[in-house]
């Protein structure tokens, strides 16, 4: 167990998504893994969440009525999610106002289980290099490649990464889209395996929708992706706007797996950056200085 807490460092004392809550039946036991520890998670009838170490023989589904909790860890319900920590979290979760504005649907559009660490599905979600080769006629076109120049910064109020006038021509940018536009993207990296794009919505010219990938570490090669939708969507159907979002991400989903290494390196100079990796050689300078080395190939 030492060497595990060695492993893992300081992002033990950290929120961690363990499931969405719309996928977690009342009253049942829900069997999971978080940085490469056993989990039982649960959220009553009630709606009271549950976290803890379970016991030997426990199965999952089991109904929590017959399981006795014991050592149960904190536990906080959040944008449609059950978060825990094998720590002491120190501090709350990152905010997302745009959640609480009463004209968004918000939804879990799907949770995805991948073999790829948490870090390099970050690093994917922040590059806008991969869509005109991987979700073509979707988010990119082949004709149009080229990444413009954008700003990336860190904010020193949230000790986030921040990146700003990401703009990229898209041919079907949402599943409201009526044809062709440049998008307008904004990125926030509050959390080590946590990242927030704002998008330009098609049907409210000036506001954005909003997208969120929550990734539970389960260790250190594999994930689960939990993905948010936040949408300014009078018209379309949930299971549109969740279809749409998960033929992305299961366009992406390939790739990830097929990343070598599976971990993502920290010096940028182990992999060729370009322009459009700016965000990302931003991402892993955040991890390195922050100790944050769980799911990542650390500095030789």
């Amino acid at each position: 167990m030492q060497e595990q807490h060695a492993k893992t460092g300081n992002v033990r004392d950290l929120w961690h998504v363990v499931g969405a809550l719309d996928e977690m039946p009342p009253d049942r036991v829900r069997l999971t893994r978080l940085l490469g520890e056993d989990l039982a998670i649960a959220v009553t009838r009630d709606g009271r969440p549950l976290a803890w170490r379970p016991g030997a023989g426990l199965a999952d589904g089991a109904a929590l009525e017959s399981v006795r909790v014991t050592e149960p860890l904190p536990v906080r319900c959040d944008y449609g999610c059950l978060w825990t920590s094998l720590g002491k979290p120190s501090q709350g979760l990152f905010a997302i106002p745009e959640y609480a504005e009463p004209d968004r649907r918000n939804m879990n559009a799907a949770t995805f289980r991948v073999h790829v660490s948490a870090p390099r599905a970050v690093e994917n979600f922040l590059d806008m290099g991969h869509f005109p080769f991987v979700h073509t006629n979707y988010l990119g076109v082949e004709s149009h490649p080229e990444v413009k120049d954008y700003s990336v910064e860190l904010s020193q109020e949230t000790d986030e990464i921040i990146a700003t006038r990401c703009r990229f021509f898209q041919p079907m940018a949402a599943a409201t889209a009526k044809g062709g536009m440049e998008v307008e993207y904004v990125y926030r990296v509050p959390h080590p395996y946590c990242a927030i794009l704002y998008k330009s919505s098609p049907p409210a010219p000036g506001r954005q929708d909003v997208i969120c990938i929550f990734l539970q570490p389960i260790d250190e090669e594999h994930v689960a992706a939990n993905m948010l939708m936040s949408m300014i969507d009078p018209e379309s159907s949930d299971t549109a706007i969740k279809a749409f979002q998960q033929k992305i991400f299961a366009q992406d989903k390939p790739i990830l797996e097929n990343q070598i290494p599976k971990r993502l390196p920290l010096d940028p100079r182990a992999e060729m950056p370009v322009r459009a990796d700016k965000a990302s050689i931003a991402y892993r300078r955040w991890l390195a200085e922050r100790g944050y080395t769980y799911g990542t190939v650390p500095h030789a």
